[in-house]
Order: C-alpha cells, then sequence, then structure tokens
C-alpha cells in the first residue's frame, strides 16, 4: 500500500466511521500519547526498565500502527501529500546523510 493511499483510506475511515477530523491541536496530542505508549514498550521491552506484567501483552506493532494512523490523519487535515514528502525527504537524506553515516567508525 502506498501512503497515498493509506490517506484515503483513512479519511475513509473518518468520513464512515468516525463523526469528523479531531482538530489540529487535538491530534498533536494524541499523536504524541500514541508515540509515548511506543516509547513506553521499547524502553521496557528492550531497555533496561523492567516491563511491567501489565505491559508484557501490549502489541508493539498496533502502538506504531496508531502513531502511524495519526500522522496521516494530521497529513490529511492539513493538506499534506505525505508520499510526497516522505519520498523528498529520503532524497534529501539520502544526498546529506550517505558519507556522513558511511564514514562513521561508530556505525561499523
Amino acid at each position: 500500500m502506498s501512503l497515498k493511499q493509506a490517506q484515503q483510506d483513512v479519511d475513509n475511515w473518518i468520513n464512515n466511521h468516525g463523526v469528523r477530523y479531531f482538530n489540529e491541536l487535538t491530534n498533536m496530542a494524541q499523536l504524541t500519547e500514541e508515540v509515548g505508549e511506543v516509547a513506553r514498550i521499547i524502553a521496557r521491552r528492550y531497555g533496561e526498565q523492567s516491563e511491567k506484567e501489565s505491559d508484557k501483552n501490549k502489541d508493539l506493532g498496533e502502538e506504531l500502527a496508531d502513531v502511524i494512523f495519526v500522522a496521516l490523519c494530521l497529513a490529511n487535515q492539513t493538506g499534506v501529500d505525505l508520499e510526497s514528502a516522505f519520498y523528498k525527504k529520503l532524497d534529501l537524506k539520502t544526498q546529506r546523510d550517505h558519507d556522513r553515516h558511511q564514514n562513521n567508525e561508530k556505525l561499523k
């Protein structure tokens, strides 16, 4: 699935199952909350914190999907073509960072 299709799928879902998009500020707060849930899983499952029993059944993929869903909502409601923006950013990073990462002794 392309990002363009994902944006359309989210828009269709909002129009068929949601009442409307939450406003941009609410969605930004929601995105922050979802990223926090991802961070909690990563910190406890892969980091040095111990994982609480109540967190052991949390699905990292589901939480990452929540982040993507809200990011797609924000893109839709602000008129961002996320697929175009993504490939523009990927090209920029390729040009800017290729040699930097290839020559980084910490990554070898």
